[in-house]
């Protein structure tokens, strides 16, 4: 037993101070803004160079929304592909002296297999017409688990022919890391996309709500911040974080109320096979009708209204902002911790004054899968037009089988006419 246990210690009991230094990120600001900004102090410098930059993402983000959703769905792919390279890139550079085989290839092969995986779910269950009317997929579509599988499982082989005596550990570490990269980004990434089929304003509130919490407790920070929050962002404080929840609650009330009155935004996202392009025409749900309710007894004294007219959705943006704010920045916070752990004060320079690309998403992940997990369990009901596409699917016998039986169950309840019965 003592033997064992300094075996352990021996191969698994390292502190930090053994995970070498990774190089700093080089500071990416344009020159221009760097000699506009030189009289300023470092902390103000920071400040409009964040803010500069800010806008810019945020106008850039406002015109990929005008080009469509389907726009919005190769920018979340380039962003998953992005997060995914600078997580990666910070165990190579880590472990880079080893000199492990095989490590970037085999890394990039298994993200392409997990996409391959997760988008031909996607592909099946709402391009369905369209994949009926090609041959050559509907052999994709109906192998595609095994296919994926194939694929992974070589990349599997690959990664037990690749182990090198002496590095053992370490390449199951790196093999390890590399699929809890995947969780993070990819399965998030796919949840994203998931919501924004369900209607753009189940995408636009949730993210924008980050990102207004993200600006409003950096505001209220600056200005206001005195008490530290958590030791693992020492620069967060109990200002800002309770000026950006109450900025949140409000922008997501005011918002919502803007985006429930379009149908570009609440109607769900459908392929047209007809048009061969993404429709979001409806009648818009009950979520996002007008309705009218009673104003709590104790707000009609300060508010002097009995009732107030509101989108029912509203409500709901209540919850998504509630979280954005409070369990979000937790987000934030698990990613801070692991820059810690490295040595690293940010992910990448991609962005001046920002980081990388995974800086300004680490909350964003968290958001994505409360907003599916939210869809799931309070708003989705069965979906007609997408069983439909499934049942179109199905050889002409199959077809048949159906309608007997839906004929069948709905003569017995009686729905059918008397007429219709024979």
């Amino acid at each position: 037993e003592v033997d064992l246990e300094e075996r352990l210690r021996e191969l698994d009991l390292k502190s930090d101070s053994d995970i070498p230094d990774v190089p700093p990120p080089t500071d990416s600001t344009p020159e221009i803004l760097k000699r506009a900004l030189s009289g300023l102090s470092a902390r103000w410098k920071n400040w409009w160079i964040r803010g500069i930059l800010s806008l810019a993402m945020i106008s850039g983000f406002f015109l990929i929304i005008y080009l469509g959703s389907f726009m919005l769905m190769l920018l979340v792919l380039s962003i998953q592909v992005k997060c995914y390279h600078e997580i990666i890139t910070i165990g190579y550079r880590v472990y880079h002296s080893y000199d492990l085989p095989w490590f970037r290839s085999l890394s990039w092969y298994f993200l392409l297999c997990v996409n391959y995986f997760f988008y031909g779910e996607t592909i099946a269950d709402y391009f369905a017409t369209f994949v009926q009317r090609r041959e050559q997929l509907q052999f994709l579509i109906r192998y595609h688990r095994f296919i994926s599988f194939a694929l992974y499982l070589t990349g599997f082989c690959m990664f037990v022919l690749s182990l090198v005596k002496k590095h053992y550990r370490l390449q199951f570490y790196m093999f390890a890391w590399t699929h809890v990269t995947l969780l993070i980004t990819v399965t998030q990434s796919h949840l994203v996309i998931q919501n924004l089929f369900e209607g753009m304003i189940w995408f636009l509130v949730p993210i924008s709500s980050v990102i207004c919490n993200d600006i409003t407790a950096y505001i209220f920070g600056f200005f206001f911040g005195r008490t530290p929050l958590i030791k693992l962002s020492p620069k967060k404080t109990w200002e800002g974080f309770i000026g950006g929840f109450f900025s949140t609650v409000v922008f997501g009330f005011i918002f919502s109320y803007f985006l429930a009155q379009h149908q570009y935004f609440v109607c769900p996202v459908e392929y047209s096979s007809e048009t061969n392009r993404f429709v979001t025409e409806c009648e818009p749900s009950e979520l996002f009708q007008m309705k009218k309710y009673s104003v709590p007894p104790l707000l009609q004294a300060v508010l002097g209204w009995e009732t107030v007219n509101m989108y029912p959705f509203q409500m709901h943006s209540f919850a998504l902002s509630t979280f954005a704010s409070l369990i979000g920045p937790f987000g934030g916070f698990f990613a801070s911790g692991f820059k810690r752990a490295f040595k690293i004060k940010d992910f990448a320079d991609t962005i001046p004054g920002h980081g990388g690309i995974m800086d300004r998403f680490d909350c964003q992940y968290l958001m994505a899968t409360f907003v599916h997990v939210y869809i799931t369990s309070f708003i989705r009901g069965p979906n007609p037009s997408k069983l439909l596409k499934q049942l179109l699917i199905l050889q002409p016998e199959q077809q048949l089988s159906v309608y007997k039986t839906l004929k069948s169950h709905l003569v017995e309840k009686g729905i059918l006419q008397p007429s219709l019965r024979g």
